[in-house]
């Protein structure tokens, strides 16, 4: 084994980190994990840390759980990997089945991808084929501003945050773009609530009724995860769904970030009722453990794509780990956990813990917001909440704070200026009071500092 010395000389010289400035990064001590049990990390010094953001929201049951280890280990004993480009494998087919059982009426089939944003991309190419395969050229998406739908040219299309996707706007096609929900209620209303429901519900009636060539309304679940953890008012969803329906609208809901029980059911359009046309899937389908997503639509859709050889018809998609032997097998072990240790009942109160620590927040006076939904929070950092000023992009406020939370033995990953909690659905109290606790120690750290 090469000594911690090494490795972090090596990670600096020869590894480049998604959605880090590295200029910075290899300025800063970083952790580098080795191992992890339950809810904890152990860096390559020994050192322990609660996972709270789930490795970037995808671990559900902790780390090295025997369970899934089991699945993995008893399918590689198989066989690692077979193409399903014109043939297939049990755990695939298998995994199939089970995500038709467990989601929304109506979703009836399942196309499998490596990652959240292969899974949006493929929605939208399918919806796009679907209305050229019936004959109509309808070439416009409709979307929301602060929207993160993953980082492939047509995820970006439809994303609406600037600081991500601004750069990348000459590439993309045309997307219309509605108001941020939760933006728009809070500066329109203050809160959430049925009138700016109402009202955003208006904006998006009076596209649709004037534009005859919207392919679809693209969406995440009841919350812009990415954006700072911004919610939906209570029953948007469905009125979006009621809408898409009556002008005759493809409707692709985003459930990678809210999916597997991040909002305390299954996934989120089960909480509004919402059978979309399109849902995609990723993050937490395997537990944490292997990249696999899924992208599940209707027979209505399935069923354009069919016709004789010669058609053309079909769809042209695919990727080289399409439909994963292992990813496949381990996802559906993971199914099986939700069941067999209760994972979504034993949730409920912890879900309702997080909200009353949560509210102790409010006595920090660098907290302008806190907002949450089901098991999923973000604490917004600002400068004066009094004025509503923000910190300076480049002060890594949110960074600072989140590096500070290591002393305390807990892992934070910022989006920016928000510290994001996404714990394992399997924590327990005392280890989220030590998460809280220790994100509280370092922003009330933070007001000691000359701002």
């Amino acid at each position: 084994m090469l000594s911690p010395e090494v490795l972090e000389k090596w990670d600096k010289e020869y590894f480049w980190h998604p959605f880090t400035q590295m200029k910075v990064y290899r300025e800063e001590e970083n952790l580098i994990f080795e191992k992890g049990e339950g809810v904890y990390l152990y860096d390559i010094y020994g050192r322990k840390f609660i996972d709270a953001i789930s490795s970037l929201w995808c671990n559900v049951h902790g780390h090295n759980h025997p369970k899934l280890n089991r699945a993995l280990i008893e399918q590689l004993q198989k066989v690692a990997h077979t193409t399903t480009l014109g043939s297939s494998n049990v755990p695939a087919i298998l995994l199939a089945k089970r995500l038709v059982d467990i989601s929304p009426p109506g979703l009836t089939k399942v196309f499998y991808s490596e990652d959240g944003a292969e899974a949006v991309e493929i929605a939208i190419k399918m919806a796009y084929h679907y209305w050229r395969n019936r004959g109509e050229k309808r070439r416009v998406f409709v979307s929301f501003r602060e929207a993160y739908h993953g980082d492939t040219v047509g995820a970006v299309s439809v994303g609406g945050i600037d600081l991500f996707h601004g750069t990348y706007r000459d590439l993309l096609f045309e997307t219309i773009f509605l108001p941020s929900p939760y933006l728009f209620c809070k500066e329109r209303y203050g809160r959430l609530c049925d009138e700016c429901k109402e009202e955003l519900l208006g904006m998006l009636e009076d596209v649709l009724r004037r534009r005859d060539d919207v392919v679809a309304v693209v969406l995440e679940a009841g919350i812009q995860a990415a954006a700072g953890m911004l919610p939906f008012p209570k029953g948007f969803l469905k009125g979006v769904r009621e809408l898409t329906k009556r002008y005759g609208v493809l409707m692709i809901v985003d459930e990678v970030a809210t999916g597997f029980g991040r909002t305390g059911s299954m996934f989120y359009c089960q909480q509004e009722d919402v059978s979309p046309d399109f849902m995609c899937l990723g993050k937490g389908i395997t537990g944490g453990y292997l990249p696999l997503a899924a992208t599940l639509t209707t027979d209505e859709v399935f069923n354009a794509f069919l016709g004789e050889f010669g058609e053309k018809k079909h769809f042209y998609h695919g990727h080289t780990y399409t439909g994963n032997n292992l990813a496949c097998a381990v996802a559906l072990a993971n199914l099986e956990i939700f069941e067999e240790e209760r994972t979504l009942e034993k949730l409920q109160p912890k879900i309702e813990y997080l909200r009353e620590r949560l509210q102790s927040m409010w006595e920090l006076r660098h907290v302008g917001d806190v907002r949450q939904l089901g098991f999923m929070a973000g604490i917004e950092l600002v400068k004066d909440r009094d004025k509503g000023e923000p910190f300076p992009y480049g002060d890594r406020v949110g960074f600072k704070v989140a590096y500070r939370c290591r002393e305390k033995g807990v892992f934070l990953r910022p989006l920016g200026d928000v510290m994001v909690l996404m714990m394992p659905l399997i924590i327990k109290e005392e280890e989220m009071d030590q998460v809280i606790d220790a994100l509280i120690w370092s922003i009330r750290e933070l007001e000691k500092q000359p701002l």
